[in-house]
């Protein structure tokens, strides 16, 4: 049966103080996965569905045959670890500020992401994913000015609901032309937010990106008995 309860990882960051903990929930039967961040909730493994769909409807957008593509934000690996699922991928940059987080992912604390860390594919940058697109490097410091097909982000709850005042400037079209400057022609950023389809967010990325839009991503929610939803942005830049 296991432990009814185990924190895995903790460490105070500039931010607060994150922490990985694994509980059995006897109700459901299975184990839980959760991060932590001081007192609020980040992520859990009972709601991985939008973060899997995130990667799924983001290079769904995609025509080429080789993607080389960034995730910001590496979490619980569910995003990266679907982004990998795509066989046209050859290589992907996962921008992580928090160390400790890669390292979850490297020494094996999270099963469902097994491989991630191993495939040849991928690649961690411990980086600032907003201070990198504010920069002149971009995100790959080893290739500076390096651009992607795709940038699957999730790293807020929202655009309005953001970890960091900092990381406000970002959700606005000054910060959204310096991502869509990161993208090749017909390349796709992609965004997972908490929050129902937000129009002020929308228009500001149809002012920066040839096409946008918000897709609902319903999905069963195990601890009400009933459905709950998040919100995956795409957009994609002009051919």
């Amino acid at each position: 049966m296991g432990t009814r309860f185990e924190e895995l990882a903790w460490r105070e960051t500039p931010i607060g103080a994150i922490s990985l903990r694994r509980r059995r929930d006897p109700a459901l039967e299975v184990e839980v996965y959760e991060v932590k961040l001081d007192d609020e909730f980040l992520m859990s493994s009972l709601f991985p569905v939008a973060e899997i769909e995130l990667a799924r409807l983001g290079l769904a957008e995609l025509a080429g045959d080789t993607l080389d593509v960034v995730v910001g934000g590496l979490g619980l690996g569910y995003t990266a670890r679907a982004a990998l699922d795509d066989p046209r991928v050859r290589s992907m940059l996962v921008v992580e500020a928090i160390e400790d987080v890669i390292d979850w992912h490297r020494r094996g604390l999270l099963p469902f992401a097994a491989g991630l860390a191993e495939d040849p594919r991928t690649r961690f940058a411990h980086a600032d994913f907003f201070a990198a697109v504010a920069g002149d490097t971009g995100f790959d410091a080893e290739a500076p000015g390096r651009v992607f097909d795709a940038v699957l982000l999730d790293v807020d709850h929202s655009p309005r609901n953001v970890l960091h005042p900092s990381h406000a400037a970002f959700y606005a079209p000054a910060g959204l032309r310096r991502l869509a400057a990161l993208l090749r022609p017909e390349g796709v950023f992609a965004l997972w937010s908490d929050d129902p389809p937000d129009a002020e967010f929308t228009a500001a990325l149809t002012e920066v990106f040839a096409t946008a839009r918000a897709h609902v991503v319903p999905f069963a929610n195990p601890l009400t008995g009933g459905e709950s939803a998040n919100t995956v942005y795409v957009a994609l830049t002009a051919g």
